[in-house]
């Protein structure tokens, strides 16, 4: 398995993503804006489907789309501040309208769908190229704004009083999300892109630790979400971002049921003493 190539270029990518979506996807569960995660990935694909239409890279085309509508997001907020649901329907109705609307046209030279289920086949040298770039740019405006974000997610009112620019830190962070989407498109693809981005953080949210240690740990669970994903999809032969969003999901069940028997355990213990 290992000496094909277009496996070496998936698992590099995959390495990339499962550093990259826990340490925004963090930010989003604090902030209870998990829901924003699953709008922009479907808002990734009139991305692809518009990149595709000009015959650019379909990941730029998803990062620049992705982008806008992140900043439509933030921009609306001022004006549905109770309804941040509907914010989400209008971003949501206008990309996927978008999408359908260019993908039944019939002047796409490539087929778009392919990207709504992900394929370890369709990641290119290019690819891990674009990639990488996008997630070093991430992850190093992540450590540049970390205090800031911190304080932001926590109390947006307090940092506001603080002195932090939240509406510039917003508008970053949504930059910020619409580069982790557009980098994990090609393994996992739209449909369940939003679940690596908050099962990882779901499952290490159960340890119960500070900020820091679930985000050491939702890395951690990450990685082992899309590796075991990754591989056991290649020997069942479906497709892997499926696959790994229920291998995500067992995992966090798993770590349930394990803090569950610790815990009887313990209250055993004590009772006996």
């Amino acid at each position: 398995m290992l000496h094909y190539s277009f496996i070496q270029n998936a698992i590099i990518v995959s390495f990339m993503i499962s550093i990259l979506c826990p340490c925004i996807g963090v930010f989003l569960v604090v902030r209870r804006y998990s829901m924003i995660g699953d709008t922009l990935s479907h808002a990734s694909l009139a991305g692809i489907s518009l990149g595709l239409l000009f015959g650019q890279n379909p990941i730029i085309g998803a990062f620049i789309f992705t982008s806008i509508c992140g900043a439509l997001i933030e921009f609306l907020r001022n004006y549905f501040r109770k309804y941040t649901d509907l914010i989400l329907s209008i971003v949501l109705s206008l990309s996927v309208g978008i999408a359908i609307s260019i993908m039944s046209s019939g002047k796409l030279n490539a087929n778009a769908q392919s990207y709504m289920f992900g394929s370890i086949l369709t990641v290119t040298k290019t690819d891990i190229i674009t990639i990488f770039i996008l997630s070093v740019i991430s992850v190093l405006i992540l450590i540049l704004f970390y205090h800031q974000l911190l304080y932001i997610s926590y109390d947006e009112e307090a940092a506001k009083v603080a002195g932090v620019k939240v509406r510039f830190i917003n508008y970053i962070f949504a930059i910020l999300v619409a580069s982790a989407i557009a980098a994990s498109i090609r393994i996992v693809g739209v449909l369940v892109l939003s679940s690596m981005i908050a099962l990882p953080v779901a499952t290490a949210i159960q340890l119960e630790k500070g900020f820091k240690i679930t985000l050491i740990a939702s890395v951690i669970f990450s990685i082992i979400d899309i590796m075991v994903g990754l591989f056991l999809s290649y020997y069942v032969n479906v497709a892997p971002g499926g696959f790994t969003a229920v291998v995500s999901v067992f995992v966090l069940l798993l770590v349930i049921i394990i803090k569950r028997i610790r815990y009887i355990y313990t209250l055993g213990t004590r009772r006996r003493a």
